[in-house]
């Protein structure tokens, strides 16, 4: 039998703390999201309703198939910044009419929609999943432009979300704009480079320059209606395909459009039935204990995410410290790599990269369950050629094809971030669970080692170690570090795309799957030169 049995004890004291130190870490993180469902805050939330307009949120609602789900990414944007957590951006990825489609709105609750540097950077990290999946891409406008005080980080970088939505449209990928109220200046260019435009009868303005600016530069007097307005764009310019006569209208024509699409996915389906998993999602939350020093079976996390809890096993007797092996979520078959022991050694290494071929040979996706410390360090490793085989596995990791999903559960430290396929390694998507730290170290090794370095320097110096002053120098280090290895300042930078309740993680991994499947699923035999 293929049926993973889980060894857990859900009624040990163990597993209630652990169940315990989760729920507390997700009560942090509901806060956050609070903060982001509040948008602006309650006053401009208020002064938007007024107007008679939708908050953000609202759109995207109205916008998708009904009761289907919506897989919002980059949620904590900014976070540990001095912009609104969120960077005044919603994005993620819905059902329009059957079709799933990346979806960008502008939150006008935020200094008026307008973008910041961590704007810029959440919606062209979008324009990459819609790239990379052949996602539509649905832009919910109502944004001032750049954010004026932070021009000199927008502007110059910020040429390239334009770019990005010309050559969406030159591969053949949807570009779908509904105007919900002002795109000026440079916002202007989302409707100007987009396949279709819809804007609303009186509410939607659209001009390089508003009002006051062309009187500044060229004497001419206008009204914003003259100028930019929807009627003008419809009847004139030819820059609007679509007048809709409110919100609610033109996101029915937004569906409508995209009905009409004829849009087909190009990926393999599920090749079989989804089936639940025999062990409840709940149990998820007591498996990683709070001190990630001790280890835990990611088989207890698999038999409670793939579809009847059936994995095929890889080598299960060798490099015993990753776990590999073949599974399907929702019918759609997958190549697991689970880290079971933390240190990855040369074993492991050289196992990762047989597995990682194999795959690329059967065209099956890969998901990475990330709880390493990173490769193994020390003589008799380095001779027996960690380098090396760590190497091969990082490449097999760079040049394969196959699309991969990263999931940070615990650990996620030095080069094994990167063998396991982190952030700079384009997996399709990565999450993390508020249970993870990511870091070139440990915050106690890396404290410890600055130390040493310290020491070492001071004696050769002839000086003598205060003792004092280095313990508070470590202290200092390490309150640094942990601080900046959590998951909400590491999906504040964008490192993530969302950190995500592990009980949610099965079907995350779900859309995700789905929303890949709207590409080409192909392998390649193709990898660099491996060093044997």
């Amino acid at each position: 039998m293929t049926v993973l049995r889980s060894k857990i004890d859900t009624s040990s004291e163990e597993f209630s703390a652990n169940v315990e130190a989760m729920n507390a870490k997700l009560a942090e993180l509901d806060l956050e999201f609070r903060k982001v469902l509040d948008g602006g805050g309650e006053k401009y939330v208020q002064r938007h309703r007024d107007r008679g307009k939708l908050t953000a949120r609202e759109r995207i609602e109205l916008l998708i198939d009904e009761d289907s789900p919506f897989l919002e990414l980059c949620p904590l944007a900014a976070y540990g910044s001095q912009f609104t957590v969120g960077a005044s951006v919603v994005v993620g990825i819905g059902v329009v009419e059957g079709t799933e489609c990346l979806i960008v709105a502008n939150d006008p609750t935020v200094k008026g929609g307008t973008s910041n540097p961590w704007t810029l950077r959440k919606t062209l990290r979008t324009n990459d999943i819609a790239r990379q999946n052949r996602l539509p891409v649905i832009s919910l406008v109502e944004s001032g432009g750049a954010d004026l005080p932070t021009q000199k980080e927008v502007f110059v970088p910020g040429g390239r979300m334009f770019r990005d939505l010309t050559q969406l449209s030159a591969e053949g990928i949807p570009t779908v704009a509904l105007v919900f109220g002002n795109s000026t200046a440079g916002g202007a260019y989302i409707p100007g480079m987009s396949d279709h435009v819809v804007m609303i009868s009186d509410r939607s303005k659209v001009f390089l320059g508003g009002p006051p600016l062309v009187k500044m530069a060229t004497g001419e007097e206008s009204d914003d209606e003259e100028l930019g307005g929807a009627a003008m764009h419809a009847r004139i310019s030819g820059l609007g395909d679509y007048l809709a006569a409110d919100e609610q209208d033109a996101v029915r024509i937004g569906r409508r459009i995209v009905a009409r699409l004829n849009w087909r996915k190009q990926g393999p389906g599920p090749v079989a039935e989804s089936v639940e998993p025999r062990y409840s999602p709940d149990e998820l939350l007591g498996i990683v204990p709070p001190d990630l020093k001790v280890p835990f079976d990611p088989r207890e996390v698999i038999a409670r995410v793939v579809d009847d809890s059936d994995f095929d096993e890889f080598k299960p007797e060798y490099g015993a410290s990753l776990c590999t092996g073949w599974a399907r979520i929702h019918g759609y078959p997958v190549g697991i790599l689970a880290n079971a022991q933390g240190v990855l050694f040369s074993q492991e290494a050289q196992k990762a990269t047989q597995f990682i071929q194999l795959a690329n040979r059967s065209d099956t996706p890969l998901i990475f369950l990330h709880n390493t410390t990173g490769y193994m360090v020390g003589k008799e490793y380095e001779q027996g050629g960690i380098i090396k085989h760590g190497s091969m596995m990082i490449n097999a990791v760079s040049n394969s094809t196959v699309p991969h999903i990263s999931i940070l559960m615990g650990a996620s430290y030095g080069a094994g971030h990167y063998g396991m396929c982190g952030r700079a390694y384009d997996p399709r998507f990565l999450f993390a669970w508020p249970s993870a730290k990511s870091a070139v170290m440990g915050a106690q090794q890396l404290a410890g080692v600055i130390s040493i370095v310290s020491r070492a320097a001071t004696e050769a110096r002839g000086g003598t170690v205060d003792e004092e002053a280095d313990a508070g120098m470590r202290a200092m280090i390490e309150a640094q570090i942990e601080a900046e290895s959590v998951p909400m300042f590491l999906s504040g930078m964008l490192y993530d795309d969302g950190v995500i309740d592990p009980r949610d993680t099965r079907t995350v991994l779900g859309q995700a799957l789905s929303a890949i499947a709207s590409a080409p699923v192909e392998g390649t035999a193709n990898f660099g030169v491996f060093r044997m």
